[in-house]
């Protein structure tokens, strides 16, 4: 049977294409950390063992469910005694191939198993077609799992890494898989290290290593992978931040990754402001966001609006228009919901609803939005 998955699945739906009812009721589902890199040879699987032979150490049942070392002697000897599961054999095309064995795994019962290549593609004729297919099966049954993942193989990042690098990323793993992850670590290693292990032949052996260098190893290729890892791991820290803020009613805002949002008013011209906040993004790294806030009754706002929002909008911000009595309580709730680390205001002294930014108006901000930096730009006179 060949598993094919779309969306993320209900638990009754895993109940349903794993025969879950059939098995002993697990104590809870099991754990996914996740270990990040941008390629080949950062030291994922290297990292990935270390942790289990540390899990083991402090006393955990910690297993071997599948490993890679691709002949790199230095990871090999990171195995050290940790047991290893064995791998099943499947006829292929009149070929023995080996796979991750899931049902031995889940027979044997460890506190944690260590996966190598969460995005690998299944021997045709396994019960799924991927390897994280496996794994959610495993944490089915109660087992946590530790696994490793490069960035190229995330599913949302397949086009963006194809348009990069002109390499086409066949395997691939769902983003609610690694959303669902509770710990994704990224393992970073420099674009010249990762050359100098690839030269000095700790990556592939000399053939495929040239190979690589003309493909995927490429120099810029490399180092966009890594900004998109960095990128990643940065946006996963700020989601699980944000559960724990909800988790926990904190309503302050608090960000891991830097969003910048600039604030539009019909009166003042804000096209300077938006270019100033678009700067302050590319430099930071950071999203931007546009807030114009229209006064109720003013039916001439949006027109006046319009060139801001524009420009806004082609520098790739994501604009909101609110109408409302209220800047402050707006301001406030927008900044809360995107979880805002840099508010850009656009401002003339004897202009607009700020209005020479009186007291009682700069206070009711700062007590709205504890933790976030205003950065205010006086736009020029026209």
């Amino acid at each position: 049977m060949m598993a094919t998955y779309d969306a993320r699945p209900t638990p009754e739906e895993l109940l349903e294409r794993y025969d879950l009812r059939s098995k002993p009721e697990a104590s809870g589902r099991g754990k996914l950390r996740v270990i990040l890199g941008a390629a080949p040879g950062v030291g994922k699987t290297y990292h990935m063992l270390i942790e289990g032979r540390r899990l083991s150490a402090d006393g955990d049942d910690v297993v071997v469910g599948y490993v890679e070392t691709h002949g790199r002697t230095e990871t090999e000897a990171q195995l050290g005694t940790l047991e290893i599961v064995p791998r099943k054999k499947l006829d292929y095309q009149g070929k023995l191939l080996e796979e991750m064995d899931a049902d031995a795994i889940i027979a044997r019962s460890p506190d944690i198993v260590l996966i190598d290549e969460l995005a690998h593609t299944n021997v045709p004729g396994s019960r799924n077609e991927k390897r994280w297919m496996d794994v959610e099966e495993i944490r089915e049954a109660g087992i946590d799992v530790i696994s490793t993942l490069n960035i190229q193989h995330i599913e949302s990042l397949n086009g963006t890494v194809g348009t990069i690098t002109g390499v086409a990323v066949r395997e691939t793993v769902p983003d609610w898989v690694l959303a669902e992850a509770t710990e994704v670590q990224l393992v970073d290693l420099s674009v010249s290290a990762l050359l100098e292990r690839l030269k000095d032949g700790k990556v592939y052996e000399p053939q495929r290593a040239e190979q690589a260098l003309r493909g995927l190893f490429r120099e810029g290729n490399l180092t966009a992978l890594r900004e998109l890892a960095l990128r990643q791991t940065a946006a996963t820290v700020d989601d699980k931040l944000e559960d724990y803020m909800r988790d926990n009613e904190i309503e302050a805002v608090w960000g891991a990754a830097e969003r910048i949002l600039v604030l539009l008013d019909p009166n003042v011209p804000g096209e300077h402001a938006v270019r100033r906040a678009w700067r302050l993004a590319a430099g930071h790294r950071a999203e931007l966001l546009a807030l114009a806030i229209v006064e109720p009754g003013d039916q001439g706002a949006r027109e006046r609006l319009n060139s801001s929002i524009r420009l806004a909008e082609d520098l790739g911000a994501v604009v909101q228009i609110v109408e409302t009595g209220d800047g402050v309580a707006a301001i406030a709730k927008l900044a809360r919901d995107v979880n805002a680390s840099t508010i850009v205001i656009a401002y003339r002294p004897e202009r607009g609803w700020r209005r020479k930014f009186e007291a009682p108006f700069i206070d009711r901000l700062f007590e709205a939005l504890d933790g976030v930096d205003l950065h205010l730009v006086e736009c020029p006179h026209l």
